[in-house]
């Protein structure tokens, strides 16, 4: 039997169960501390004088009228960053550019958006710092702005920096291209071909908590800051690099965090509350309002991409040219890079040729967003292959299982793919109910698939026994997605005792080894690894124990039921539970801890298919979806409803984001929409319940046979939306949102 078959056919006791979270009660009582919750004494209060321009050189700056308001403590500018030769240090899925991280916290010589901080301030009270920021002089030169990316890329248009291309000034970030065989060719014998160019719009994550910090800098030169974010690490990282200061000198502690999806993996508050209060000698507290977390924050990139998909009359799809264009704001960030990736990844095509670039533009610098970059690359792939399938009169699924990736199949990285689950995914897809229900006057139906890579990366955990046989886990992952519970769950697991004998708690970053941030769909398959080798490795140190208390060879000691069993010749012991083991601790060792650090290399793609149902209204254009289904491969669910609920969330996303959600700007490159109020995002009214079926193929090397499962639900919505729409239109409908006025316009234009 081999390993991946143990784990399908074991039956686990707490893995696959649905127990109450271990921090709901106190999030539903309002008791958990989030980052504008939290309060030391003596603190002062942080604002940030934003600029009012799209694009403007810095001239001067006089804060001298501010600084001698009563109240005032410190004032900082970008000048107060010491300039560390350190371009890029590692903080997660990628490297940050420590230069530009620290001019999205302050400007130094240019301001490339409207928003961006231009001077911070610290005063007593927050109306007091208010009214400082209106004494502060600030001079611009004013310069021409540019938005779309088309504009960005012309010959004549306003260059943002002079560094970007060593062959001349350019708004052109970075090219990537990726081939196979002749593409060009291929698509000449094609007999059939689908061409099209998609357009996504930049949006935002949309968190309900804005960005919050409070810092606090000793005497010493010691520091702490609590802080909502994605990564504890990666905020320590990034804040000493800007401040140069030395990591153990800084100590991170990541408080609860209402929402992230990618937005929080950076640093927009905590350098500048850091030299504030380095320079007030005094605790500093900022807090985002949701109109700058909109204008300062960094959405997820809008694209244009151009595709054309052959494939031959039998509906093998034999060539496909993709040509992606991000619109990645003021610095290259979140762009092209994950989308050559994932665009084709998904189906075997011999003969392709992806490319991509990176555009900067006058709005705030893009970043990550659930799956950063995939969703755009899987909107125009996914569209492209439903009309291909229209051309053939084929199902759209049994296309996709004519060309799906399998396991064994060279990946993008050019290694053969594991125990991949799309065939699987697929199948379920077709089977589902939802597929074959009838449809009424003036409805769709669309489908689309996704991937998304996954991600190891390091992790650590710490499992210690208490003398009442109690054990607390600590990791170093913010929990975004119920990580505490899933941790609790594995451990409870290996050791095999009740979920609440056990306490998941999220260190600080001077309490436990080193963690990636909270991203890249890894928490539960890495740090998962590391809770549950520390929690074996814990079995080992109680049957040692159990040994020493009975006077026998460990090896004679077996571990079952939550217990230590005497096995040896003769001896009749009653078993050995945790807290007797615990309660000698003194006596045969001292205390049982064990901490465990992981890099695995070896996490798995996962899969998703949606199917969705809209109801169009010819007469306005208004789209209604009426069902929706998420399929998706997600290994072995530790916890079903956390998952179903991740599968949800990522669908209800990618809805607002096929249908209503755009940043919009003016004609003086302003975020005309910074709020709830004008930036539409689904809400309970606009939705039907989201059906989730989960595909369990269990990944043969992880301990409970976990793969990723937060990213890849945001990747197929764009393109099912999109398909079900088309369907119901009886057009192909390009350009996203596709808001009530531009599905009217195009039906006009139809006739």
């Amino acid at each position: 039997m081999t390993k991946q078959d143990q784990i399908a056919t074991t039956e686990h006791r707490i893995v696959g169960t649905r127990p109450v979270r271990p921090d709901g009660a106190d999030k539903v009582t309002g008791k958990a501390v989030y980052g504008a919750d939290f309060y030391l004494p003596g603190m002062l209060r942080g604002a940030i004088l934003r600029s009012p321009h799209a694009h403007a050189r810095i001239v001067s700056i006089d804060t001298r009228k501010a600084e001698a308001l009563a109240g005032v403590k410190a004032v900082a500018t970008n000048a107060d960053f010491p300039r560390v030769e350190m371009d890029e240090i590692d903080a997660g899925e990628a490297g940050i550019n420590v230069d530009r991280a620290a001019q999205m916290c302050l400007a130094r010589d240019k301001v490339f958006y409207e928003g961006q901080p231009v001077v911070a301030v610290a005063a007593t009270s927050p109306e007091i710092a208010t009214a400082a920021l209106d004494l502060i002089e600030v001079r611009y030169e004013v310069l021409p702005h540019v938005i779309e990316i088309a504009d960005a890329m012309r010959s004549d248009a306003p260059v943002l920096h002079d560094d970007l291309d060593a062959k001349g000034p350019s708004n052109i970030a970075a090219r990537l291209d990726s081939s196979t065989g002749d593409a060009e060719a291929a698509l000449a014998t094609a007999d059939v071909v689908a061409t099209g160019r998609y357009t996504t719009q930049a949006v935002h994550q949309g968190y309900i908590e804005p960005q919050a910090c409070v810092a606090s800098v000793s005497g010493d030169g010691q520091a702490q800051l609590w802080c909502s974010s994605q990564g504890a690490f990666m905020v320590r990282s990034v804040v000493a690099a800007i401040t140069g200061m030395n990591l153990a000198d800084l100590r991170v502690t990541p408080l609860e965090i209402g929402g992230g999806f990618g937005g929080k993996t950076t640093v927009y508050l905590e350098p500048v509350a850091t030299i504030l209060s380095k320079k007030s000698g005094r605790p500093v507290k900022m807090v985002l309002s949701r109109d700058e977390v909109f204008r300062s924050t960094g959405p997820g990139p809008g694209a244009e991409i151009d595709i054309r998909l052959g494939a031959t009359k039998d509906g093998i799809l034999t060539a496909a040219i993709v040509d992606m264009r991000y619109q990645v704001g003021a610095f290259p960030g979140a762009g092209a890079g994950a989308g050559v990736m994932h665009a084709l990844g998904g189906y075997r095509i011999e003969h392709k040729r992806v490319t991509g670039c990176d555009v900067v533009s006058n709005m705030p610098s893009t970043h990550a967003y659930r799956a950063p970059s995939a969703p755009q690359a899987e909107f125009a792939v996914e569209c492209a292959i439903d009309d291909i399938a229209r051309q053939l009169g084929m199902d759209p699924i049994a296309l996709r299982e004519k060309n799906a990736v399998r396991a064994g199949d060279t990946s993008f990285s050019g290694t053969p793919h594991g125990q991949i689950a799309f065939m699987e995914t697929l199948a379920a897809a077709k089977g589902h109910d939802h597929y074959s229900a009838p449809l009424g006057p003036n409805q769709g139906r669309g489908i689309a698939a996704g991937w998304w890579v996954n991600h190891g990366g390091e992790s650590t955990a710490m499992i210690s026994i208490a003398e009442d046989g109690t054990a607390v886990v600590a990791t170093g992952n913010p929990d975004i997605g119920g990580s505490r519970a899933s941790m609790a769950m594995m451990a409870a697991e290996v050791l095999q005792i009740p979920m609440v004998k056990v306490r998941p708690i999220v260190a600080d970053t001077a309490s436990i080894g080193f963690s990636m941030l909270t991203g890249g769909s890894r928490t539960t398959f890495a740090t998962g690894k590391a809770v549950s080798e520390a929690a074996a490795e814990v079995v080992e140190i109680l049957k040692a124990r159990a040994a020493m208390i009975w006077g026998v060879d460990a090896s004679r000691v077996e571990w079952r039921d939550g217990e230590a069993h005497c096995l040896a010749d003769g001896r009749d012991e009653a078993p050995l539970g945790i807290k007797e083991i615990a309660s000698k601790a003194s006596k045969t060792g001292g205390p049982i801890s064990v901490e465990k650090s992981v890099y695995p290399h070896d996490a798995m793609p996962t899969y998703a298919v949606h199917i969705c149902d809209v109801e169009l209204d010819p007469e306005t254009g208004h789209v209604g979806v009426t069902r929706y289904t998420a399929i998706q491969d997600v290994g072995r669910a530790v916890h079903p409803s956390y998952v179903e609920g991740q599968a949800q969330g990522g669908a209800v996303q990618g809805i607002g984001w096929a249908l209503n959600e755009a940043y919009t700007f003016n004609k003086e490159g302003r975020v005309d929409n910074a709020g709830f109020l004008d930036y539409r995002m689904p809400v309970a009214s606009d939705l039907p319940m989201i059906d989730t079926l989960l595909v369990e193929i269990p990944h043969p090397t992880h301990p409970f046979g976990v793969k990723g499962v937060g990213e890849v639900p945001i990747v197929p919505p764009l393109a099912a939306v999109a398909n079900a729409v088309s369907a119901a239109a009886g057009m192909r409908m390009f350009d996203l949102p596709m808001t009530p006025a531009r599905i009217h316009a195009a039906l006009n234009a139809a006739g």
